[in-house]
């Protein structure tokens, strides 16, 4: 089989682009009013998907560990802010919270698998650390939010419940300790449903693109199996340390519930 050059792939994403065309001609014809939306979206994902793969051509190239330590930060960086805006930012110092929530469980995560299991030449090689940190991290991104999002509501709409435990001499942990699974669970039900139904249901990424990339269907299959404990081990430790992150935002020292407030 011939390879597949550049341009024959732009020619086909040229013909994939119909897909979203006719996506946009049916929301028209329902009038459901997200042509708009669709066409912003499509192209958005044009130029962002464009512009991400020449960037990191010229880091596969360079292969210079202070530039893929400075494209691993700004990706935490993005996934700590956009959990904090799903979140609510009226509470102080989310953000950095979220930040170091996703940063411990994306950096024990990838140094195990990038030290044990796939042991890469140099161990920085972005042809494989890139790749698996995003994956890592669009996982992190959606456990933190929907553990943060579950527990702040519980928080902010069981005060009486939670004030009454506190009277009765109750600390802060026990207090909100069912609050505090439910949200945990929250978070790792993405994770969980992908894992219970993986190969059955779905074929994700991983699998997909080593396969249409020419890959052993058993070999993508493995690899898809180190995906999925990664996800699970990193989606379940960035629960945990967001989970406790809030619940220091919403106690203070006198062990009260209390209302977290930005500074003036």
């Amino acid at each position: 089989m011939n390879p597949i050059t550049t341009e024959q792939e732009l020619i086909r994403i040229v013909w994939a682009l119909g897909l979203a065309a006719v996506a946009i001609g049916l929301s028209l014809w329902q009038q459901l009013g997200l042509a708009g939306t669709l066409a912003i979206a499509t192209l958005r994902t044009v130029v962002q998907l464009f512009a991400v793969g020449i960037f990191l051509s010229i880091v596969f190239t360079l292969q210079n560990p202070g530039l893929i330590l400075l494209v691993l930060l700004v990706m935490i960086t993005i996934a700590a802010l956009t959990a904090r805006n799903r979140i609510g930012k009226d509470i102080p110092r989310l953000a950095l919270w979220l930040w170091g929530s996703i940063f411990i469980s994306t950096a024990l995560t990838m140094a195990y698998t990038m030290t044990m299991v796939i042991r890469p030449a140099p161990w920085y090689d972005p042809r494989y650390l890139i790749p698996l940190t995003g994956m890592v991290l669009g996982n992190t991104l959606t456990a933190a939010s929907l553990t943060g999002e579950r527990l702040v509501h519980a928080l902010r709409h069981n005060r009486t419940e939670i004030e009454t435990h506190l009277s009765l001499g109750a600390t802060p942990k026990q207090a909100i300790a069912s609050y505090h699974r439910e949200a945990i669970k929250a978070g790792l039900i993405p994770t969980v449903n992908s894992m219970m139904v993986v190969g059955l249901v779905t074929l994700p990424g991983m699998i997909t693109g080593q396969i249409l990339g020419g890959a052993d269907p058993l070999v993508a299959a493995l690899y898809q199996m180190l995906i999925m404990f990664m996800l699970a081990f990193a989606t379940l430790t960035t629960s945990i340390l967001v989970a406790l992150s809030i619940k220091q935002q919403f106690f203070n020292q006198a062990m009260q519930l209390v209302e977290p407030k930005k500074r003036k």
